[in-house]
C-alpha cells in the first residue's frame, strides 16, 4: 500500500542527498528501467540543487525537467497520439502513401524510391515514438500509466528495433519492400528473413494499435498544469521545507506522512510550513542536536530562543526518541574520533565501511591517507570585509592538493567527488578563486565543491579538504571553537578526510580543535606540511605572492630546513627585499640563497671579482653575486661561537645596485676592523665535499693550528641549538655597529 510522503530539509544539499539516496534505492529494485520514477518528485531550484547532467539520475525526478519533457509528448501535433497515428498508417498501407507523395512531388527532382521513402519515414517516427515511451513510462506516475501498459510499451519498443534491424538487413529491392510491406505473398519469395520481416510487421502493427486503446495522455494548457498534474499525482515529493509552502496552493489528494531531515537544524516556526498540510497522519523528525543548530543572524533573537528547533523541543519534553546507531559513510579512521567525542562511542561502523575496499588513497604518501591532520605552520589570518576572515597559505596548499588529485585521477575512469569546506565565506571565495579551473558539475567524473561548513550539514563527499583558517598568537578561533560546528565538518567525508589548520593557534585555543590536533598526534596522524616538497612549494609560492617574505628570511623558515649552512640576515637587506614587488626577482633571490645555504658557490675570476669588490679590509670576504641583471646580493662567510666551538656560518648583507657596493664595502671595512688575523684567517678557510662548499667547525683551543687540511676539521650540519643564538652576543663582532646590524629572530 503506498503512502504518499513529504520529504523535507532545511537545505538544498540535504534534500538533495535524500532525494539520491531514494532515487537510487528504487532504480535498483524497479522491474522495467526507470519505470516508477513518475511516483518521485524532487522540486526547487534548479541551480541551487546543482540537478543536471545527463547522466544524473536525479534527473529523471525533477519537476522542471519532467514538464518540459512531458509538455513535449503531449504535445497534439508532434507528440505521443500523431507519432503513433504515423507509424500506425505507414504499416497499414505504405504503398498509398508512397503513391500519395508521389503525386504531391509530381515534376519534381530527387524524388524518393519506394524503399527510400518507407524507410525514411519509418525511422523519423520510430525514434520520435520510442522517445514518447521512454520518457512517457519514466515521467509518469503508476496510477495513470500501468504495469500492463508499460509491458505493452516495452513490447512495442522491442518489436520496432526488430523491425528496423530486418529492414537494414534485407536490403530488398523497391519491388520487393513493396511486395513485402504490402503482404503481397506470390511466387516464392517466402524467404525466412522476409517471413520475419511480414510477421514482426504485423505483430507491430496490431501492438501500436493495442496501445492506441489502452492508453491516452492527458491534455494541458500549459507547462504550469503539467507540473500540478504531477505534484498532484506523485507518492514521494522531495522539497526544501520553504518551497513546501508551494503544495499548500495546490489541490490534490491529501499527504498522509511527512519526514523532516535535519531537523535540529530548523527553527520551530519554520517547521509549521509542511506540518500546516492538510490530512497528514504522521511526522517523523531526522535529526542530531550534537550538529548545527538553526542559523540566527540576531543576537537578541538568538537569546529569545528564536533558533530552538522543534526537534529539540521535543528532546527537552522528553519525548521517545530512537538513536540511529550505525553509520554507513565514514571510513572508521574518520568516525573514530567524532564518535568519541561527541556520542560516547555509542554509534558503530557498518559492515561496509569496515570492508578492505572501502579504504581508498587518492595521493602517494602517509600524509594522504584516510584520515590526518596538516600543519601549516606559516598561515597568517587576514580579516576582510563582512566581518571574514582568509588565510592565503591554507588556500593555496588546499588548491595544490586538489591540482594533484586532479593529475592522478583525471582520465582514470575513476569517479572521485572532493569537497573544501571551511568555516568562513572569505576563505570559501578564497579557495574558489584558486581552483576555478577544477570545479564542475556534480555529474562530472572529478567534481569539486567548496562551501561553509553551514552549507555542507546534510551532504557528504568521498574526499574533504578542512581548512580551519585561524592562524594567531594567541590562540583566538571565534565561532570555529563551536563543537557542533566542528561535528558537521568531521562527519562529512566518505573515504578521506585532511585538516589544514595552524597546529599553535589550535591548540592555544583550547577548544574542541585542541583535541582534535592531540587525537591526530597520538594516533600518529599529525604531518607538517613542509614534508611534502609539492606542498612545501606551494607554500613558499603563497608567502612570495602575498609579500610575506619575512617568514622566509628566518634562519628555520621552509627555505632553509634541510640547509648545510645557516643563513642570516642584516635589517638592510630586509628592508632592501621588502622593496622588491618583482615576483620573479624575489624568486630569483630566493634560489640562490637556498642554493647557497646548501654549498653551491659561483665561479668568479679573480679579476672580474677585483672590479667589483673595492679592496679594502673586507673585500677578501665579500662575494657579490648578480641577481635579474639589475641587483647584487652581497654576503659574506663569518664565524659564531658556540660553546667551546667556532662554527662557520652566512651572513646576507644586502641587495643593491652595483654603484652602491662601494658604500657598503666601507661599513663593512669597519666592523671587520675588530677582527683578529686569526678570525679573518677562519672566515676565509673552505672546506670542499665534491663541487660544494659545507661549513666548518674547529675546537676554539685549536683553532690556530689549521694545517691548512679539511682532516683536521668537521664539517657539520649545523646543530638546531643555534636557533636559540642572538647575533648581539657574537664574538668577535663586538662594537655598537655591529649589535645594531644584526639580530637573530625566532619562528
Amino acid at each position: 500500500m503506498k503512502c504518499r510522503t513529504l520529504t523535507c530539509a532545511p537545505t538544498n544539499i540535504a534534500v538533495v542527498e535524500v532525494a539520491a539516496r531514494v532515487v537510487s534505492t528504487v532504480a535498483d529494485l524497479v522491474e522495467y528501467e526507470t519505470y516508477g520514477m513518475g511516483d518521485i518528485i524532487l522540486f526547487g531550484n534548479w541551480e541551487r540543487m546543482k540537478v543536471d547532467g545527463d547522466q544524473n539520475d536525479l534527473l529523471h525526478v525533477f519537476l522542471d525537467h519532467r514538464a518540459d519533457i512531458l509538455e513535449k509528448s503531449f504535445d497534439p501535433s508532434t507528440g505521443w497520439k500523431h507519432i503513433l497515428a504515423l507509424l500506425i498508417s505507414l504499416l497499414e498501407d505504405s504503398e498509398a502513401q508512397y503513391h500519395l507523395y508521389l503525386q504531391d512531388n509530381m515534376g519534381k527532382e530527387g524524388l524518393l524510391t519506394c524503399e527510400q521513402f518507407v524507410w525514411k519515414r519509418f525511422d523519423f517516427s520510430g525514434k520520435q515514438l520510442k522517445f514518447c515511451i521512454v520518457n512517457l513510462y519514466t515521467h509518469l506516475p503508476t496510477t495513470l500509466i500501468s504495469l500492463q501498459v508499460m509491458r505493452i510499451m516495452t513490447r512495442a519498443l522491442d518489436l520496432m528495433t526488430s523491425l528496423e534491424t530486418l529492414l537494414l538487413s534485407l536490403s530488398a529491392a523497391d519491388e520487393g519492400l513493396k511486395q513485402i510491406l504490402g503482404e503481397n505473398e506470390d511466387e516464392e519469395r517466402k524467404l525466412h528473413n522476409r517471413i520475419k520481416l511480414i510477421n514482426e510487421k504485423r505483430e507491430c502493427l496490431n501492438t501500436l494499435r493495442l496501445l492506441s486503446l489502452k492508453f491516452q495522455v492527458p491534455e494541458f494548457a500549459d507547462k504550469n498544469a503539467i507540473e500540478k498534474f504531477c505534484l498532484s499525482n506523485a507518492c514521494l515529493i522531495f522539497c526544501t521545507v520553504s518551497s513546501s509552502a508551494r503544495l499548500h496552493s495546490i489541490r490534490m489528494a491529501p499527504l498522509r506522512c511527512l519526514v523532516i531531515d535535519e531537523a535540529a537544524q530548523l527553527k520551530e516556526c519554520e517547521s509549521t510550513i509542511p506540518l500546516q498540510l492538510f490530512g497528514l497522519h504522521h511526522a517523523i523528525l531526522i535529526g542530531d542536536e550534537r550538529q548545527l543548530p538553526a542559523i540566527v543572524n540576531s543576537e537578541i533573537s538568538g537569546k529569545a530562543g528564536f533558533g530552538r528547533s522543534l526537534f529539540e523541543r521535543l528532546v527537552k519534553l522528553g519525548c521517545k526518541s530512537h538513536l540511529l546507531n550505525i553509520q554507513y559513510r565514514m571510513h572508521p579512521s574518520i568516525s573514530l574520533f567524532p564518535n568519541t567525542e561527541f556520542y560516547g562511542s555509542q554509534v558503530l561502523d557498518a559492515p561496509n565501511v569496515k570492508e578492505t575496499g572501502y579504504r581508498r588513497r587518492f595521493l602517494q604518501g602517509d600524509m594522504f591517507e584516510s584520515y590526518s591532520f596538516i600543519n601549516l605552520a606559516h598561515g597568517k589570518e587576514e580579516f576582510v570585509e563582512q566581518r571574514s576572515f582568509k588565510n592565503t597559505v591554507e588556500a593555496a596548499a588546499a588548491a595544490d592538493i586538489v591540482g594533484r588529485l586532479f593529475k592522478d585521477i583525471n582520465g582514470t575512469g575513476q569517479k572521485v567527488s572532493i569537497g573544501i569546506i571551511s568555516p568562513y565565506q572569505a576563505q570559501v571565495h578564497a579557495i574558489q578563486e584558486k581552483i576555478g579551473k577544477f570545479i564542475s558539475d556534480s555529474d562530472s567524473a572529478f567534481s569539486v565543491s567548496v562551501g561553509t561548513v553551514d552549507g555542507f550539514q546534510g551532504g557528504e563527499e568521498d574526499l574533504i579538504i578542512i581548512s580551519t583558517v585561524r592562524s594567531n598568537e594567541n590562540g583566538s578561533v571565534g565561532f570555529v571553537s563551536n563543537p557542533q560546528r566542528a561535528n558537521v565538518a568531521l562527519t562529512r567525508a566518505r573515504f578521506c578526510l585532511w585538516i589544514l589548520g595552524n597546529e599553535a593557534t589550535l591548540v592555544r585555543s583550547g577548544s574542541i580543535w585542541k583535541k582534535i590536533v592531540n587525537d591526530a598526534k597520538h594516533r600518529q596522524c599529525f604531518y607538517n606540511a613542509e614534508e611534502d616538497e609539492s606542498l612545501d612549494q606551494a607554500i613558499t609560492e603563497s608567502l612570495i605572492e602575498h609579500g610575506r617574505l619575512d617568514v622566509l628570511l628566518r634562519t628555520h623558515s621552509p627555505l632553509f630546513r634541510n640547509a648545510r649552512w645557516m643563513v642570516f640576515f642584516s635589517d638592510d637587506f630586509r628592508r632592501s627585499v621588502a622593496r622588491v614587488k618583482n615576483v620573479r626577482i624575489c624568486k630569483e633571490v630566493l634560489s640562490l640563497l637556498a642554493k647557497l645555504s646548501n654549498g653551491w658557490r659561483q665561479r668568479q675570476s679573480r679579476k672580474k671579482r677585483s672590479l667589483m669588490v673595492p679592496s679594502g679590509i673586507s673585500s677578501p670576504l665579500i662575494e657579490q653575486y648578480n641577481v635579474s641583471g639589475q641587483l647584487n646580493m652581497v654576503w659574506t662567510v663569518d664565524i659564531l661561537q658556540e660553546n667551546s666551538f667556532w662554527i662557520h656560518v652566512l651572513k646576507v648583507w644586502d641587495i643593491l645596485p652595483s654603484s652602491d657596493i662601494p658604500k657598503l664595502a666601507m661599513s663593512l671595512d669597519t666592523l671587520f676592523w675588530n677582527y683578529t688575523e686569526e678570525q679573518m684567517n677562519l672566515c676565509l678557510y673552505k672546506c670542499m665535499e665534491g663541487n660544494l662548499v659545507v661549513p666548518m667547525r674547529w675546537t676554539v683551543d685549536s683553532s690556530s693550528d689549521r694545517q691548512g687540511s679539511c682532516g683536521d676539521a668537521d664539517a657539520v650540519q649545523l646543530p638546531k641549538s643555534l636557533a636559540s643564538l642572538c647575533l648581539e652576543d657574537e664574538p668577535g663582532t663586538t662594537g655598537k655597529a655591529a649589535r645594531k646590524q644584526w639580530r637573530l629572530k625566532r619562528n
